[in-house]
């Protein structure tokens, strides 16, 4: 028994996390500053540019307080904002009202010292282009760009 749960735990590991298909999640093996270095460095290797970095475990850390709470969501958490002229190009094409999608983003966050890295879904149709290409670049900095 305790063999099939290791088992199963390491399946879990292994394979994206999907969270109420609202995104996709894969945990990083180190630690967040390496998992952000990895997400920034896998974007640029893309040719692309970063218009924003998103310091959103930093706002709710800061605000907590201010809202009446005590818990903490994130140890940390960073959303990284860029576009691909191509593929932006392309879906839009296909759909003018695919520029709601528009920036995209890749986020790492540590929760309770568990680091992870993902993006969110898209609708079926022309954006899973955008999605596969998220993947990707995912891919990329899991295996150290």
């Amino acid at each position: 028994m305790k063999m099939i749960l290791t088992a199963v735990t390491i399946g879990l590991l292994a394979n994206p996390l999907v969270a109420q298909d609202q995104a996709v999640t894969y945990p990083y093996d180190g630690s967040f500053d390496d998992a952000t270095f990895a997400v920034e460095n896998a974007i640029i290797g893309k040719g692309l540019v970063i218009d924003h970095i998103s310091h959103t475990g930093d706002m709710l850390a800061r605000t907590a307080e201010d809202v009446g709470s005590d818990i903490e969501i994130f140890r940390a958490a960073d959303v990284f904002l860029f576009c691909s002229a191509v593929v932006s190009r392309k879906v839009m094409e296909a759909d003018p009202l695919n520029i709601a999608h528009c920036p995209y983003s890749i986020f790492v966050t540590d929760t309770a010292g568990a680091v992870a890295i993902g993006y969110p879904t898209y609708p079926e149709g022309p954006m899973q282009e955008v999605q596969a290409f998220l993947d990707e670049i995912t891919q990329s900095a899991l295996e150290g760009f």
